[in-house]
């Protein structure tokens, strides 16, 4: 019963620790970053505040929402025929140059669930350091 009730402590603490630094929290994230079939369940589900990462083609570009903090906006089409409204931070993170229709992006960040499919933000790095970090690939170039 002691060593029970010690591994349950020992438990608690550790994932107490790791749940309060984003930088395990990322790192581990990274190692089995989720497909897109776990945002189409969370879609289904009307699940938010999930962490996902995939990739998508870029079916229509958005104008750049200023209001507030500036965010760069694009809709992808997932390989499960989601749609998926990107909402990238400029203000924090460089803007995707260029992008157009039929690019690839790949991306880790929040999903949020709406009736049109969902939405991804935190895309970027957190100046606070209280969020996981997120990122766009594109081109070969990484946006944080």
């Amino acid at each position: 019963m002691k060593k029970l009730f010690f591994v349950l402590i020992i438990s608690i603490g550790i994932y107490g620790y790791v749940q309060n630094n984003p930088t395990i929290v990322s790192s581990l994230s990274e190692q089995s970053l989720p497909t897109n079939e776990v945002i189409e369940n969370a879609y289904q589900n009307q699940l938010s505040d999930i962490q996902v990462s995939g990739s998508g083609v870029v079916v229509r570009t958005l104008r750049d929402d200023n209001e507030g903090s500036r965010h760069q906006r694009f809709i992808l089409r997932l390989s499960t025929d989601q749609t998926l409204l990107i909402a990238h931070n400029i203000d924090l993170a460089p803007k995707i140059d260029k992008l157009q229709k039929g690019d690839v992006v790949e991306f880790y960040g929040e999903y949020e669930w709406n009736s049109r499919g969902g939405i991804v933000h935190w895309t970027h790095h957190d100046p606070g350091g209280h969020h996981v970090d997120g990122w766009l690939k594109h081109n070969g170039r990484t946006y944080e």
